[in-house]
């Protein structure tokens, strides 16, 4: 079991014992986030789904309407005129076999990838080094568009991607400790919201079972978020 330090002790001590609501929830981390930066704060989803049925995954896409606070790292692997739109709209790389050969040698210092459809069949050959870090490509999350300017900018003004892991989770990045309480508190719902309009239609119980937000080093504070 992790040993927790004395500030994050007392800072336990405090938490509310049971699920509270958004605002009590945002208002508790803010007050609680004990580390020297700006700590990231996330939201938690333990999901009523079998994550070993392909028909109850859950996966999609939901544009924060404050953003995440965070410097999205974009690549584009597109030719020509759109590798140009692409850096013009952000992108730190864009291109199609210099930026292959770049990611084959084990550079990854970036965030999510976009491609057009032309530009997919050479990098599903790099399937195996991005599907399992979630930075492969996929048209249903926007990211295999012909329109890459759009899609970077979307991307850097707060479009997060929610997955289930095989563990049945959801952990999406919902902004920074500085963000006001009410911005925080708008990008965790219109999460909750993205999720639950994304529930298959073959989970026939609870879709929520627990829903958590914290902060990078703080104490967990359980929702009170019904389906």
């Amino acid at each position: 079991m992790k040993k927790h330090g004395k500030k994050y002790v007392d800072a336990a001590k405090k938490a509310p014992q049971g699920a509270v609501s958004v605002a009590e929830a945002v208002a508790f981390v803010k007050a609680n986030a004990f580390a020297k930066f700006d700590e990231s704060v996330e939201l938690g989803m333990r999901m009523g789904c079998d994550p070993r049925k392909s028909d109850q995954m859950i996966r999609g896409t939901v544009s924060l309407p404050h953003g995440t606070g965070k410097d999205v790292r974009v690549v584009v692997f597109a030719g020509g005129a759109a590798a140009e739109a692409a850096k013009a709209a952000g992108a730190i790389e864009a291109g199609t076999d210099e930026l292959l050969e770049k990611i084959k040698g084990g550079w990854m210092d970036f965030d999510v990838a976009i491609a057009t459809p032309e530009a997919m069949t050479a990098v599903r050959k790099l399937a195996r080094v991005l599907g399992p870090r979630g930075l492969m490509p996929n048209p249903k999350t926007g990211t295999v568009t012909d329109d890459v300017a759009s899609a970077v900018t979307a991307q850097k003004a707060g479009k997060v991607e929610f997955r289930m892991d095989r563990q049945g989770n959801i952990c999406v990045l919902v902004g920074k400790r500085s963000f006001e309480a009410d911005k925080l508190a708008a990008n965790i719902e219109a999460l909750v919201e993205a999720v639950r309009a994304a529930r298959p239609a073959a989970v026939k119980g609870q879709l929520f079972k627990k829903i958590s937000v914290s902060s990078t080093m703080g104490v967990p504070v359980r929702l009170d978020i019904r389906d």
